[in-house]
């Protein structure tokens, strides 16, 4: 039975592994910038079309289920055809949705956002597994630090997101033909996201089946999905990637609304607090890539959950723009250690013709999770404030952690087999 370690320890030289990383990361810029508008506003855009205050955790809701929905599909798809085609439909299907967002909020269409919502979700959920491509030019001794190298263009989408769409609010109300404004610039973002992976060169999962082992037959079967979540360390992982991401994905969703009805700031205050927050999860992705290698994946797995706990129980007692900034950047720490800890290891378990499903798996299962948190938790802060809300993510967050640190074994069991097939 063929070993990951066996792989070669570089990738295939023919291959341009630094061109396609560099592309992939700009196009997770993009995608980044989009994303930073739907967290932003789309909880206000929904209850300015719609009227209904008392679901409002369902805008990110709808987000997140449709994208984790599309995940496992999406990621069987790859498996097939190859990684790009399926980003490359991700972002025409954003460009789609930006598009019916913009009309449903300028004609007070709550049918066509709700649309458009969908379309943006499953774009979410194509193009986030641009990460399985990361992890296929890599050898499993240097795949964290793969991933977090295209993870890295995030922090541009971090710093683009506010510079763009914070002075389209700048002293204005919150008015719907804004709010369409705003959408319709976010589709910008798809078609320059959408030319960049189109110029990568070959698919990411011929590198990968290039550098498989001599005495793998890239040609087998995948094993089924059931076979490959009992290899050891499969299930550890998951458990903290749905975690760290629902608890993400719902605090980060909810706290634009929180900061302008129940804090009193503007809306153009929105914008920092998410750009750091997507900063706090990106701008030391290199740092935590080369870490993870270093001390293992189920240290960090417990680590970055422990942070995202402390920073979310911070949020009982933030008022302030800068404090909600600074609690904001430190859950999104969080999460990139735990979460690209957790894709690191179920990337090691897998073969490329596998990789994607098991991922994609993973998404679904945290993107349905975290659309539950965002709906329960839009109904806690709205019923008894941000305490609720802050309390329970901190506990969501910090209760897996002893056992995923204990489970998920040492970095050298983590790349140790692809596993039985």
């Amino acid at each position: 039975m063929p070993t990951v370690a066996a792989v070669s320890a570089a990738p295939d030289e023919r291959f341009p592994v630094r061109r396609n990383t560099i592309l992939l990361a700009a196009s997770l810029a993009a995608l980044s910038g989009m994303l930073q508008l739907g967290a932003a506003i789309a909880t206000l855009t929904f209850v300015a079309v719609t009227g209904i205050e008392t679901l409002l955790g369902l805008a990110p809701a709808l987000l997140l289920a449709t994208a984790a929905v599309v995940a496992l599909p999406a990621g069987r798809l790859m498996d097939q055809i190859g990684r790009i085609p399926v980003i490359a439909g991700g972002y025409v299907a954003g460009l789609a949705g930006t598009g019916l967002a913009a009309l449903g909020a300028h004609a007070d269409s709550s049918v066509a956002f709700v649309a458009g919502l969908l379309l943006i979700g499953a774009a979410n959920g194509a193009v986030f597994l641009t990460r399985t491509a990361a992890g296929d030019m890599y050898p499993p001794e240097r795949r964290a630090r793969g991933i977090s190298f295209v993870l890295f263009g995030s922090v541009f989408g971090a710093i683009l997101g506010p510079a763009v769409f914070a002075p389209l609010f700048a002293g204005k109300e919150v008015e719907l033909d804004t709010l369409a404004l705003a959408w319709l610039v976010g589709g910008g973002f798809c078609v320059v996201g959408l030319v960049l992976v189109l110029l990568v060169r070959p698919d990411p999962k011929r590198i990968a089946e290039r550098m498989a082992p001599s005495t793998t037959d890239v040609a087998a079967p995948p094993a089924p999905l059931g076979t490959i979540c009992r290899r050891h360390g499969a299930v550890p992982a998951l458990l903290a990637a749905v975690a760290s991401f629902a608890v993400m994905v719902a605090v980060m969703n909810l706290t634009g609304y929180a900061v302008v009805h129940e804090h009193g700031h503007s809306q153009a205050a929105v914008f920092p607090i998410i750009g750091a927050h997507v900063l706090g999860m990106y701008a030391l992705v290199l740092v935590v890539g080369s870490l993870i290698d270093r001390i293992g994946r189920g240290r960090s797995l417990g680590g970055g959950l422990v942070i995202m706990a402390v920073s979310c129980a911070g949020l009982v007692w933030a008022e302030s723009v800068t404090v909600t900034a600074v609690l904001l950047f430190g859950l999104g720490l969080g999460w990139n250690l735990s979460f690209v800890a957790a894709t690191a290891q179920l990337a090691d378990l897998t073969s490329p013709v596998e990789r994607g499903k098991l991922l994609g798996l993973s998404d679904l299962l945290s993107g349905l999770t975290g659309a539950g948190l965002a709906i329960v938790g839009g109904v806690a802060l709205e019923g008894l404030g941000v305490a609720a809300m802050a309390i329970g993510a901190a506990a969501i967050a910090a209760a897996p952690v002893l056992w995923v640190t204990r489970r998920s074994g040492r970095k050298e069991a983590a790349v140790a087999t692809i596993g039985d097939r």
